[in-house]
């Protein structure tokens, strides 16, 4: 099972949100496309990409004398481990009054989505029967 610790902040999930699209990049690169327009300096940028290295979740190389640095952890893998994280915490230790409000956020946002939502448990349902 591959190790990771989640981005900690918005800075560190544009990072890598970037990084995910590019492939692969520089720092100077990831800096050009999310910190100047966040109005950061180099260094900043810098540091949040040795933080993600140190979570696991990006790799470095040499390439052309240049450190390069690329994603180690599929983007489907951080999306789900973020989603259970934050719904651990909306539901806290009991989960009927939150899943109400989430049914109601749902139906104010799209009405069609709450479909999708029945269909995604009854797939999940049905999955677990089979097993």
């Amino acid at each position: 099972m591959v190790r990771f610790r989640l981005p900690s902040d918005d800075l560190e999930y544009a990072v890598l949100r970037t990084l995910w699209g590019l492939g692969r990049a520089s720092v100077r690169d990831l800096h050009d496309r999310v910190g100047v327009p966040e109005g950061l300096v180099y260094t900043t940028t810098a540091k949040v990409v040795d933080r993600l290295r140190d979570k696991g979740l990006i790799e470095r190389y040499r390439q052309d004398g240049a450190f390069v640095y690329a994603p180690l952890i599929d983007r489907d893998v951080v999306e789900r481990a973020r989603a259970r994280q934050l719904l651990s915490r909306f539901l806290g230790a009991g989960p009927s009054p939150a899943v109400a409000a989430l049914v109601d956020a749902v139906d104010d946002i799209d009405p069609a989505w709450l479909d999708a939502l029945e269909h995604a448990i009854q797939a999940k349902k049905g999955g677990d029967h089979g097993a």
